[in-house]
């Protein structure tokens, strides 16, 4: 996401759930700002925890955020004792708080004005649908769904028909692949095979007018299970705008079967990583885990956002041509998982 301009209490209020992609609940969430990478917004349980709020101080002061907002939703006194040690752990890190807000049942109350002329203790109504806030990230293509439960559903599995005609799909995928051992292919002939479909479908399938069909999209599956050919799928994600990127991947991640779930929900998460959308690319990244909890690529993008590395750095910046090469070098060559 671009840089959202802020400019009072109720500009933060509406700018959060975008930063986060769903509106926030019974949460801490710290926004450092005045830095080399724009804005990163970072949101704990309540209650917080007083390692949670070291973690967090620590991440923005590592990427050199000098400034941070801190915004507590839900009642008084969790928030209140939250606030007092990420405030306490963000200055110890050298990141100056410049506000820390309360926000309930549709209003807010500043924590750090005593003054009730302009900050009464029965709090502030906002309207985030009234902010110029929301206009712009809404302008942008972004949306902040009801909660981060509504934000994981919109990754989960698709139940009912279209689940039933998926499980056929993937009974006819796998029996395709089998085939081939039946003919007697040798593992590397296989996975050069695998490799050979994998990057013609993925070339072909997110071209299209239409969505891919059930078999397409287990096939798909069955072949992103070849390391090499997520890999290929990774490094053809337009890095510089990937949201039918986002829309591919999601679209896919639905319809396979659980087994096949960790290379679409990585991939997904890739794409909706690059573009500032943690929310998304952590809640794709639950889905991979509970499909493979060992799956490697998972464990890496978790760990580069939970450093709070900036997208800008996160970005894989390789050419198909140039992933070719490197696996062409590899002395042993066993993409397959």
């Amino acid at each position: 996401m671009g840089p959202l301009v802020i400019r009072s209490p109720q500009d933060a209020i509406a700018a959060v759930p975008y930063l986060l992609g769903f509106h926030p609940a019974d949460s801490l969430v710290v926004v450092g700002f005045d830095g080399p990478h724009n804005t990163c917004a970072l949101r704990l349980d309540l209650p917080a925890g007083r390692a949670g709020c070291e973690r967090t101080a620590h991440v923005l002061a590592r990427n050199e955020f000098r400034r941070a907002l801190v915004l507590g939703y839900g009642p008084a006194d969790p928030v209140a004792a939250a606030v007092a040690d990420v405030w306490e752990t963000l200055t110890a890190e050298g990141v100056a708080v410049v506000e820390a807000l309360r926000v309930a049942e549709g209003r807010w109350w500043s924590m750090t004005c005593v003054d009730p002329g302009c900050c009464p203790p029965e709090g502030r109504p906002y309207d985030i649908a009234a902010s110029a806030v929301a206009a712009q990230a809404t302008l942008a293509g972004h949306v902040a769904l009801p909660d981060r439960e509504e934000l994981a559903r919109s990754v989960a599995p698709l139940d009912g028909p279209v689940r039933t005609a998926m499980r056929q799909a993937t009974e006819r995928a796998e029996r395709r692949f089998l085939a081939w051992a039946r003919e007697g292919l040798s593992p590397a002939r296989i996975r050069s095979r695998m490799a050979e479909e994998g990057v013609a479908l993925i070339g072909d399938l997110p071209s299209r007018d239409t969505p891919p069909t059930d078999d397409d999209v287990a096939w798909l599956g069955v072949l992103l299970t070849n390391v090499r050919v997520r890999d290929e799928a990774w490094v053809r994600i337009d890095e510089d705008s990937p949201r039918a990127d986002i829309d591919f991947w999601r679209y896919v991640l639905r319809r396979v079967e659980e087994p096949y779930a960790p290379g679409p929900a990585c991939l997904l998460a890739y794409a909706a990583f690059i573009i500032g959308d943690g929310g998304l690319a952590n809640v794709a990244l639950d889905r991979a885990a509970r499909a493979d909890p060992d799956y490697s690529m998972a464990a890496l993008l978790r760990d580069v956002i939970a450093a709070g590395i900036p997208p800008a750095k996160a970005r894989l910046g390789m050419t198909p041509e140039e992933l070719a090469r490197a696996y062409g070098d590899l002395d042993t060559p066993d993409p397959c998982r």
